[in-house]
């Protein structure tokens, strides 16, 4: 018993170390944001020796080089299309691997594996050349229709329907239901769980990522917010930590609101994915 007990406070002990080893970054970030120019420059306190809201101030005033609150409107334009495009046409295409006849199911099933093995660096530099070739740099269509599937979320979805019950589509076909009904009042509440953690997952890749908006984007005025706050390294923000943090920190607050909010879904997800 007091083995079991010590094994348990060992883990425990174990598990905040590395909580604050993790959060100390985010912990020095969010201090830092509120210091001084000076005070962020000399000082080697986590904590401000002069608190401050100027960082803020001059980000959601200044419209010079570094237009955040612009980057924050187009990431969330971009984020929340692609995510809706993805999470739509997955369903659909795994709802109909799994239930209708589609001619060559099988072919088509041993292709979206194949795509699961192909790196997603190995398509880049052909969409961009397509991208380029129909004059669509810098504009919306190039950072929004990538993301309009997703062969992870197909196979996932598809496999998760494989072990639905055929039993309650049955019975709601007897009550006269149609496909779609069952499909959206039947099917989707039951996957909501897999559903969501596809959504989350891909907001979170469309939101974080840098090096599609960095290839299709040229003006300051279409950049995504990782794309326009990592150029501030080599603009004047460089010599301001303090600005530069509070710049971060308001970058990083959508996804992690997000990631918070719906992390009961990844739970319910593994959990779920045990069931049989």
């Amino acid at each position: 018993m007091k083995k079991l007990r010590s094994k348990k406070v060992l883990i425990v002990i174990i598990a905040v170390l590395l909580s604050i080893l993790f959060l100390f970054p985010l912990v020095w970030m969010i201090f830092t944001s509120f210091k001084t120019l000076g005070d962020s420059m000399s000082s080697s306190s986590i904590l401000p020796n002069t608190w401050t809201l100027q960082n803020y101030k001059e980000i959601f005033t200044q419209a010079s080089d570094a237009p955040l609150v612009l980057w924050l409107f187009n990431t969330g334009i971009i984020t929340l299309i692609g995510t809706t495009l993805v999470v739509i046409v997955d369903v659909l295409a795994a709802y109909a691997l799994a239930r209708l006849r589609v001619p060559g199911k099988k072919i088509i099933l041993l292709m979206i594996i194949a795509g699961l093995t192909i790196p997603g660096i190995v398509t880049i530099f052909p969409a961009f050349y397509l991208f380029k070739g129909a004059n669509l740099i810098d504009t919306f269509v190039p950072l929004i229709f990538p993301y309009t599937a997703s062969t992870i979320g197909v196979f996932l979805i598809y496999n998760f329907l494989l072990s639905f019950p055929k039993e309650l589509e049955e019975a709601a076909y007897i009550d006269g239901a149609s496909q779609w009904t069952i499909l959206i009042h039947v099917i989707l509440p039951s996957i909501k769980p897999v559903v969501m953690t596809l959504g989350v997952i891909t907001f979170l890749n469309i939101y974080n990522d840098f090096l599609w908006p960095s290839l299709v984007t040229n003006s300051n005025e279409m950049k995504t917010v990782t794309f326009g706050i990592a150029g501030l390294i080599q603009g004047s923000n460089f010599a301001n930590p303090a600005k530069m943090m509070a710049s971060t920190l308001i970058a990083t607050l959508p996804a992690l609101i997000v990631f918070i909010f719906a992390n009961k879904y990844f739970v319910k997800s593994v959990t779920n994915s045990g069931i049989k």
